[in-house]
C-alpha cells in the first residue's frame, strides 16, 4: 500500500492512537461512588443489584440505554485521517 509521504509505522500509530482516544473517553465517562436509588430522569427505582453491580449508577436501564444510543460519535481519529492531510 502506498503511503505517500507517512513514515513505516504510520498506519499502526493511527490505531493506537484512535485505540487510546477510545479507552480515554470511556474512562473518563465511568462514575464513582454511591450510586442514586432513583432513576435522576425518570424517578424510577434503580434496583440494589443494580447499584451494587454499577459505581455511581444514576439512571435505570430504560434510561441508560435511551442515553448510550443518543450517544453516537464517529470513533474516527481525525488527527491522522487521509482525507485531513490531502485538505
Amino acid at each position: 500500500m502506498a503511503t505517500g509521504w507517512a513514515g513505516d509505522g504510520a498506519v499502526q500509530d493511527q490505531i493506537d492512537a484512535t485505540v487510546k482516544d477510545a479507552i480515554e473517553r470511556a474512562r473518563s465517562q465511568l462514575r464513582s461512588g454511591p450510586g442514586l436509588t432513583h432513576c435522576e430522569e425518570c424517578d424510577a427505582p434503580i434496583p440494589e443489584a443494580r447499584r451494587r453491580a454499577v459505581p455511581g449508577v444514576r439512571l435505570c436501564v430504560e434510561c441508560q440505554a435511551a442515553h448510550d444510543d443518543g450517544d453516537a460519535h464517529s470513533g474516527y481519529n481525525r488527527r491522522g485521517s487521509k482525507d485531513s492531510q490531502l485538505r
